[in-house]
C-alpha cells in the first residue's frame, strides 16, 4: 500500500471509528463501480454549489468528529491546498455577513461520504459542500483524486488600506495572468477566445469529461522563456494540491507531453492589475490528460470556481477499466 493510500485508510477508519451506529450508517454508501457517463450514482454525484447531499453533516458531529473529518480532507491535500480548503470552508461565515444572514450559510455544512470498505479493492471517500469537492476513488491502492475543485466568496477580502486580508485562491489567478501577460502578441489573439467571460465553468460538474469544450487557445509548444516557465509553474500549482506523491506522478506523466496542453482566455485580460481590480475573467489548460478551467465573473468578479479534472480517469474510471479487465 502507498503512503497516501495508507494514510487516506487509516485516516477514514479512524473517522468511522468515532461514529455511532447511526453516523456510520449515514456516512456509508455502497461503492458503485459503474461507468460514470452511463450511471449516475451517488458516487460521481459531485456539486460545489449550496445543497443537500448525501453523507454525514458536520453539524450531526460533535468537536471530535469534526477534527477527523478534517484529517481525512488533509489526507488528500498538499498542506497549502488544506489550508485553501479551510480558508474556504471559514468564507461561509464571511459570506453570510455580506448576505445579511438571508441563505443562512454556515461552515458547518460540509459533508463527508465513505464509498464501499476503507482498505477494499475498490473503495473511496468524498469530502464536500459549497465551494469545496474533493473526490479521491482508490483502486487496488492507486489513487485517483479528482475531480477536485476549490471556489471562494469573497474571492478576496480587502482592509480599508486596500491591504489582502483573505485571498485563498491568488496563484490560480496571479499566475494565469502573468502567463497572458508573457505572451506574444499572436500568441495572445490564439490565446483570448473572447472579451466576454462565461457565468461559470464550461463543464460544470459532469461526471465525466466526455464532451470537452474545443481545443482552442494557445499550445504549450510555442511557449518560450518566461512563458513556458509560468505555463509549467502553473500546471505544477494545480498539481500541487494534491499530495507530493501523487502530484510527482502525475507530473511525470505529463511533462512529456506538455506541449500538447493548450492555454485559452476569455473575458478581461491584459495589463498591470491592482489588489481590487476585479475583471471578469475565465481560463482553461486543457490537455489530454490534464484538464484545468478557473472563472471569476460573478458577485463582481469576486467570486472564484475552479477545478483540476483527470480527462478519462475521474473517479477512477481508468483504474476501474484495468481492475475489472485484470480480476473479472
Amino acid at each position: 500500500m502507498t503512503g497516501s493510500a495508507a494514510r487516506m485508510t487509516l485516516a477514514v477508519e479512524a473517522f468511522l471509528q468515532s461514529l455511532d451506529n447511526s453516523g456510520r450508517a449515514t456516512a456509508t454508501l455502497p461503492f458503485d463501480t459503474a461507468e460514470p457517463g452511463r450511471t449516475r450514482g451517488e458516487r460521481t454525484n459531485w456539486h460545489y454549489t449550496p445543497r443537500a447531499r448525501a453523507g454525514l453533516s458536520f453539524r450531526d458531529m460533535d468537536a471530535a468528529q469534526q477534527q477527523r473529518a478534517y484529517l481525512l480532507a488533509a489526507a488528500g491535500l498538499s498542506l497549502p491546498a488544506f489550508a485553501a480548503v479551510t480558508t474556504i470552508i471559514g468564507l461561509e461565515d464571511v459570506l453570510d455577513r455580506v448576505e445579511g444572514g438571508a441563505r443562512g450559510r454556515h461552515r458547518a455544512d460540509y459533508h463527508v461520504t465513505v464509498f464501499g470498505r476503507p482498505g477494499a479493492a475498490t473503495w473511496g471517500w468524498r469530502f464536500e459542500g459549497h465551494h469545496v469537492s474533493l473526490n479521491v476513488t482508490l483502486v487496488d491502492d492507486e489513487i485517483a483524486a479528482t475531480p477536485l475543485f476549490l471556489g471562494a466568496n469573497p474571492a478576496s477580502v480587502l482592509a480599508a488600506s486596500g491591504a489582502v486580508v483573505v485571498r485563498p485562491l491568488a496563484a490560480e489567478d496571479d499566475l494565469a495572468s502573468e502567463l497572458f501577460d508573457a505572451l506574444n502578441a499572436t500568441q495572445r489573439d490564439a490565446a483570448l477566445l473572447s472579451t466576454e467571460a462565461p457565468a461559470d465553468l464550461l463543464t460544470t460538474n459532469a461526471p465525466t469529461l466526455d464532451e470537452m469544450p474545443d481545443a482552442e487557445g494557445v499550445r504549450f509548444a510555442e511557449l518560450q522563456g518566461s512563458a513556458r516557465t509560468t505555463a509549467q509553474v502553473l500546471v505544477r500549482h494545480y498539481l500541487d494540491r494534491l499530495p507530493a506523491e501523487e502530484s510527482d506522478a502525475w507530473w511525470r506523466l505529463l511533462a512529456p507531453d506538455i506541449g500538447d496542453l493548450r492555454f485559452a482566455v476569455a473575458g478581461r485580460w491584459g495589463g498591470p492589475r491592482t489588489a481590487g481590480d476585479r475583471r471578469p475573467q475565465y481560463y482553461r489548460l486543457a490537455g489530454p490528460s490534464f484538464f484545468v478551467e478557473y472563472d471569476n465573473t460573478q458577485n463582481d468578479a469576486n467570486h472564484v470556481h475552479s477545478v483540476l479534472r483527470n480527462p478519462g480517469g475521474d473517479f477512477g474510471l481508468d483504474l476501474l477499466r484495468e481492475h475489472l479487465a485484470a480480476h473479472h
